[in-house]
């Protein structure tokens, strides 16, 4: 039997195109554009200096946090969806992770970008819906037992490719583990704070 990973019908160009988008959608800097268009001043000078949700909380704003992970996991979300309207679900697929790739490393700033969960979030939305679910379930399990939010986004970014490859949906599952590694890797500090018994928990302050 031919595994599912070794069955790629798309073509170079088409790949491309659906890379290109993926990633010009995802480069888009929702937080650091917020955060001005509210008065907030740079983003990037504030706390970790991060473009993402989590330092948008730290300027106090929670509606513009809330925002910001909403807009950062859509436009996963719909690289993935216009892409595979067009041009197919492996199209789609490749769209959803350059997405993600665009929100960590976004040209428009100097490649600088943000850690990557809500665009995880995002594309599993846009490829695999009903992952979000199983995301989410874990999410809120290993946030209530531990109160680290960082712990928890990492074990639910561990689950899902087990639980894709499982349900027999290679492709997402090992596109979906791919981005898991890089999302671990740009969770190195909080992976070191997490040993250390350092890193903040839900509801700290200061």
């Amino acid at each position: 039997m031919v595994s599912d990973l070794m069955t790629w019908q798309i073509t170079l160009p088409i790949a491309l195109a659906a890379a290109a988008i993926g990633y010009l959608l995802g480069s888009i800097p929702f937080g650091l554009i917020l955060t001005k268009a509210g008065g907030l001043g740079d983003l990037r000078s504030i706390g970790s200096g991060n473009i993402g949700a989590t330092n948008v909380l730290r300027t106090g704003n929670k509606k513009l946090a809330a925002a910001t992970l909403l807009l950062d996991a859509l436009k996963a979300s719909a690289a993935a969806w216009i892409v595979g309207y067009f041009l197919g679900d492996e199209a789609a697929l490749i769209a959803g992770f350059f997405a993600f790739i665009g929100h960590l490393f976004p040209v428009w700033i100097g490649f600088k970008g943000g850690k990557g969960v809500a665009t995880y979030i995002g594309t599993l939305l846009g490829v695999a819906p009903i992952m979000v679910l199983a995301f989410a379930a874990v999410w809120l399990a290993v946030a209530f037992t531990t109160r680290y939010s960082s712990l928890s986004a990492l074990v639910a970014m561990l689950v899902v490719p087990v639980a894709l490859w499982m349900l027999g949906a290679e492709k997402v599952a090992a596109v979906m583990a791919i981005m898991t590694v890089i999302s671990y890797w740009k969770h190195k500090t909080n992976i070191s704070r997490l040993i250390s018994g350092t890193e903040s928990k839900i509801g700290a302050k200061g």
